[in-house]
């Protein structure tokens, strides 16, 4: 959806050439979302700035969906592109309903269909429209503001969405609720965003993907998992943090880091049972049916010396991981619940392994990640490994 070619800016500052963006390419595709991080001064916003052409490349090109936008007027160009700023920027002399559908206004739409897709917008936001929609700006609190400048860039329903900064002057109560509304409107909208961020746990949160700029240069692409189980250099290493493997808690699903648990049926014989917790050194083994759903489990103790099968001393779960839950969530259960392992369950109850400290532990420090593959840019070329 995205795409940029060599994308360079230089500004001259007191009669010197200083090069802002030094021959950036990457590509977005559609429906993600890509975070620019990195430390200030970086090129991050200005690259973003170049794609809806606020700033003009000195060289490179930009494609959206193929297209090259260098020919294309720029009006034209950001009826595509939906914009978000930090400051907001909602006309203060504007309800909230007529903030929301300035752009939709503009491009002739009429005032039922912007009414109803003010409404819509505001649901998403979980804002009463009949409450919020005649207010004004000033009627409303700084973390409700900033939501509307959000679904304000969503209104005419542009296929690309450019961010910079937008949650960065919200406090850490509002901040989290707004990046999980717009998470959720995300997964309804499927657009193609780009968000400049200076948050790593922000990026790592919400991003496909997380571009590493340094020094106008892009130093590497690559999902957030990739990004902390292998920083291309020591600066994107220090960059992400000395907790990186914590914060990969965050990201690795549990039918990631699940083992390959033997599992038995409620007609397995105890002696068979026995022998199996004994080949595989484990205490319990979890009991499945013949569609090889979970229906509880058997302990080694329970079973000691004693005859007939799995199914006369069957216990229930107390607890279990679904199978895209992340390991942070899958620990806190553990701790909660004392327990040292935990059965992974797909939406149809369907065994998928155990996630046990252990495993946990293997899956991280494997060089194993979420990512399809590692993206590292070198100042001279990209290389895909």
């Amino acid at each position: 959806m995205i795409e940029l070619k060599n994308l360079s800016k230089t500004f001259n500052v007191n009669g010197k050439d200083v090069k802002a963006v030094d021959s950036v390419s990457l590509t977005v595709n559609e429906g993600e979302i890509c975070v620019f991080l990195g430390p200030s001064g970086c090129g991050k916003s200005t690259t973003l700035k170049m794609i809806n052409r606020l700033i003009t490349p000195t060289s490179g090109q930009v494609f959206i969906n193929g297209e090259d936008t260098t020919g294309l007027d720029e009006v034209t160009l950001r009826r595509h592109i939906g914009y978000v700023i930090q400051q907001i920027g909602l006309f203060p002399n504007m309800t909230i309903e007529e903030n929301i559908t300035v752009v939709p206004r503009l491009l002739g739409w009429d005032k039922q269909k912007c009414h109803e897709r003010a409404r819509e917008l505001m649901h998403m936001i979980k804002l009463e429209p009949k409450q919020y929609l005649q207010r004004y700006p000033r009627e409303l609190s700084g973390g409700q503001q900033q939501r509307i400048g959000v679904i304000r860039a969503l209104a005419a329903e542009a296929p690309v969405l450019l961010m910079d900064e937008p949650f960065g002057a919200v406090d850490p109560i509002n901040r989290e609720m707004i990046q999980n509304e717009f998470f959720e409107m995300q997964r309804a909208l499927n657009k193609t965003v780009i968000m400049v961020s200076h948050d790593i746990d922000e990026a790592i949160k919400l991003g496909d993907k997380i571009a590493i700029f340094r020094a106008g240069k892009l130093l590497q692409l690559d999902h957030p998992d990739t990004l902390l189980a292998h920083p291309a250099d020591e600066f994107v290493s220090n960059f992400v943090g000395q907790d990186s493997t914590l914060k990969r808690l965050l990201l690795v699903r549990a039918e990631d880091a699940a083992d390959n648990a033997p599992s038995v049926s409620p007609q397995t014989p105890v002696s068979d049972a026995l022998e199996l917790l004994d080949e595989h050194d484990r205490r319990y083994v979890v009991v499945t049916d013949a569609q090889n759903k979970a229906l509880g489990y058997v302990r080694r103790r329970d079973m000691h010396r004693q005859q007939g099968t799995c199914g006369d001393f069957l216990r229930p779960f107390n607890a279990t991981a679904a199978h895209d839950e992340h390991l942070r969530i899958l620990l806190s259960r553990m701790y909660e619940f004392n327990r040292a392992w935990l059965p992974v369950l797909d939406a149809e109850q369907v065994f998928l392994g155990e996630v046990t400290q252990e495993s946990i532990a293997a899956y991280l420090s494997s060089g194993r990640s979420r990512g399809a593959k590692t993206c590292i840019v070198s100042p001279a070329e990209a290389v895909v490994s």
